[in-house]
């Protein structure tokens, strides 16, 4: 019986030994092939990114160093006639209001509609004559772009910027003679 209690403790004692590891001193060639460049690439296009975009936005294009260590922002001289008159204008002297405006928008099959009143800041009384003339184009306008708009869209406050920008790039599309300098909502209602 000993002996049979010797071998079971042997073969349990086999079964419960781990097998060794196998090491290997060889290294796996994919790894040069593969990694390597791949990591050289990266590190190509971080550089660039960093490089170009990054760096290109807070650098200045005449910096100048003043004795006390600040950098100083000169005006460049090449100013044109266009950008001055762009830096006279006056935001909000000339808006055309369009009120109450009632639309569906898309995906909702008629049960929701949104009403929407806004104002078109334009840059000169000329403008905002022209557009007065043309209100009904202008309101079929508005009405085509924000139909085109889902619920989650229109309800989404971030998209209210978008669709400013959208209104305005349409009207100044529509109407090449006007230029939208900014589209304000005064109501905004989805119901």
């Amino acid at each position: 019986m000993a002996k049979n209690e010797k071998n079971m403790n042997e073969n349990v004692d086999e079964k419960l030994s781990l097998p060794e590891a196998k090491t290997s001193s060889a290294i796996n060639p994919k790894i040069f092939l593969i990694g390597l460049p791949l990591f050289i690439i990266q590190l190509i296009v971080v550089y660039f990114v960093t490089a170009n975009i990054l760096l290109n936005k807070g650098t200045n294009a005449n910096p100048v160093i003043d004795p006390s260590g600040f950098e100083v922002v000169e005006e460049s001289p090449e100013e044109t006639e266009e950008t001055k008159k762009l830096d006279s204008v006056e935001v909000g002297k000339h808006i055309l209001n369009v009120d109450d405006m009632i639309v569906n928008p898309a995906g909702t099959k008629g049960q929701r509609i949104m009403l929407v009143s806004m104002g078109f800041d334009l840059a000169s009384e000329e403008e905002l004559k022209t557009l007065e003339s043309k209100n009904v184009i202008l309101k079929d306008l508005i009405i085509s772009t924000l139909s085109k708009k889902t619920l989650a869209e229109l309800s989404n406050y971030s998209f209210r910027d978008t669709l400013k920008i959208e209104l305005s790039s349409n009207v100044s599309s529509m109407f090449p003679e006007v230029k939208v300098n900014n589209v304000y909502f005064s109501k905004y209602i989805i119901q």
